[in-house]
């Protein structure tokens, strides 16, 4: 067999902000349909505090993750940040009640939300703020100019963008510099592929959000379940790995309330796969 792909373990946010290429989505650290706190919060504190221990250096949270719950959380598990640690978060949404998602992007939302944000977090300046969601009912050079001023006085440091086209990140970048994309993408969900491959030919990192989507469960005698009998890895491991070797500027944020999933999930960082797999898997 060729040997394994090799990639970085690293990825930059910007100029000047680097992380590792497996970072950890925090959503689950909530109650049920993430709505409030979770249930044993000193649980879901230990699984923040192990991932920064295994090596994550990027965690990627909300303030409607939990209705803010889920930021307090994680200053609560976390604060004072380790060296090198970012936290993300985003504003954007609004929960009207447990099973509703909204887009809500007037300017003056934005700027409260990322204010509470800072407080929730105990932060000054957050790392990498993210426009989570594109409100159609409000001009996008609205929503990100009002993050350009938060920006500017000096609350945020980097600008991300949350589920858009490629269409909307060049409006977007026409006002100001964005550093990230983060949209949902997986091994079995590829509908962002164009978005992915404008951002690496613009070297924009691409956070991949829920990446394990149909990967513990394939079909018998599938690509991914073949793979992982070779490689005597786990079929979600292979799919985590999969992401890794797809691209650069690829980083994806497995999210876990379980300690044994999030061991799992880390350990796929250490997993080579061929060119050949590569291709079984398509690339």
């Amino acid at each position: 067999m060729d040997p394994g792909r090799a990639f970085s373990t690293r990825i930059n946010l910007g100029k000047d902000l680097t992380v590792g290429r497996l970072g950890f989505g925090a959503l689950r650290l909530t109650g049920p349909h993430h709505w409030g706190p979770p249930a044993r919060p000193e649980k879901a504190a230990e699984v923040a505090r192990r991932a920064v221990d295994l090596g994550v250096t990027f965690i990627d949270t909300a303030d409607v993750y939990g209705l803010g719950a889920n930021e307090e959380l994680l200053a609560s598990a976390l604060h004072p940040y380790a060296p090198g640690l970012v936290v993300s978060t985003k504003a954007g949404e609004v929960r009207p009640s447990p099973q509703q998602w909204r887009a809500l992007g007037r300017p003056d939302y934005l700027r409260q939300q990322a204010e509470l944000s800072l407080r929730r977090l105990r932060l000054e300046c957050v790392e990498l703020f993210q426009l989570h969601r594109v409100d159609p009912e409000v001009p996008l050079e609205d929503q990100v100019g009002a993050l350009k001023e938060l920006q500017e006085k000096g609350k945020i440091r980097y600008i991300g963008l949350s589920e858009v086209t490629v269409a909307q990140l060049e409006r977007a970048r026409n006002v100001v510099d964005v550093v990230s994309v983060q949209n949902r993408y997986s091994l079995y969900d590829r509908r962002y592929e164009d978005v992915l491959d404008h951002c690496e030919r613009q070297g924009i990192a691409f956070i991949a959000w829920k990446p394990l989507a149909g990967a513990a469960r394939p079909a018998e005698g599938s690509a991914l379940a073949q793979v992982a009998a070779e490689t005597g890895a786990t079929t979600t491991q292979v799919a985590l790995s999969w992401l890794l070797h797809r691209s650069p500027v690829m980083m994806p944020i497995p999210g876990t309330s379980s300690l044994s999933h999030l061991h799992a999930n880390m350990a796929a960082a250490d997993i080579r796969l061929t060119d050949e797999q590569m291709e079984r898997l398509g690339v």
